[in-house]
């Protein structure tokens, strides 16, 4: 999936190419893409609206328009999304297309269908509940910490959790917990004002690696003009089971935890740091 280094790499690129044109059609050959209005509605209201400015928020691609609304674009498992000229031979795998005044098309292409779209006069609706942006200023480690009071949750899943904080997937998930030295099943609440601080300070480390390599490929993410990221290259943990650790030769491991691989080194991140007070102040040790 998509997570926020390949969304802004995506928004990044898009820019140039979409800012400043109108749009002239929508079509769509998968109802489902639509989240709202409904589709009658939505080619209606798109048609003749200008886009001002493209942005990221988690994981949403938001296109803001002239008329005030916003055009909300959410890649899911597969999407992707490439500006081409009107000619260029159909993708089946196209569900949802924008026509372009410029002759162009901006093409929403998704083999799994999960992707969204909508259009909304206030992004807002869609966006409020999501936790705050990793990378702003404003997301210090006492935000992070604050965030995570009175909750027992692990700290994978937690992080997991758009609401938490928002951007965050599987991929950088698990190199965050690996550059904190913090085992994925942690009950965030054992975490000490130190690890917060690591941890805090790897997820903006890997995001912004991330966005500097322009993304990690693995299977179907490709940049919209199709080049592949280079953050693949460059992962510590993530899907090399069986690999030996870059800073102690240990066998990465996985696990499936919250119903997500899950990869960690044993000997950089050791489960016996997973203390869990349990409700009569005694210590718990978790080994799942």
């Amino acid at each position: 999936m998509p997570e926020l280094p390949e969304v802004e790499t995506t928004v990044r690129a898009l820019r140039p190419l979409i800012n400043g044109q109108i749009f002239t059609e929508m079509r769509n050959y998968w109802p489902r893409h639509i989240a709202v209005p409904s589709f009658d509605e939505f080619q209606a209201r798109l048609h003749g609206q200008q886009v001002e400015s493209v942005e990221r928020r988690g994981k949403y691609l938001l296109f803001n328009l002239d008329s005030g609304d916003t055009l909300l674009i959410h890649l899911k498992m597969t999407g992707h999304l490439a500006i081409v000229p009107q000619e260029t031979p159909p993708d089946k795998y196209a569900h949802t297309v924008f026509g372009l005044a410029n002759g162009q098309e901006m093409r929403f292409r998704d083999t799994r269908k999960f992707g969204r779209v909508y259009l909304v006069a206030d992004a807002e609706e869609i966006t409020s509940k999501l936790g705050p942006e990793p990378l702003s200023d404003a997301y210090t480690a006492a935000v992070m910490k604050e965030r995570m009071h009175g909750r027992r949750r692990a700290i994978k899943p937690l992080l997991l959790d758009q609401h938490f904080v928002a951007g965050v997937g599987n991929i950088y998930a698990d190199e965050s917990l690996f550059y904190a030295k913090i085992y994925p099943e942690r009950r965030c609440n054992t975490l000490t004002d130190s690890e917060i601080e690591r941890l805090h300070t790897a997820v903006r480390r890997v995001l912004q690696e991330g966005i500097d390599r322009e993304g990690t490929t693995i299977s179907t993410y490709r940049q919209p003009d199709g080049r592949r990221g280079d953050m693949q290259n460059a992962l510590a943990v993530f899907r090399r089971t069986g690999e030996s650790c870059y800073d102690c030769g240990t066998k990465i491991e996985r696990i499936v935890l919250g119903g997500r691989s899950t990869h960690f080194c044993p000997t950089c991140q050791p489960m016996e740091n997973g203390r869990d007070p349990d409700k009569n102040g005694h210590t718990l040790y978790k080994f799942s």
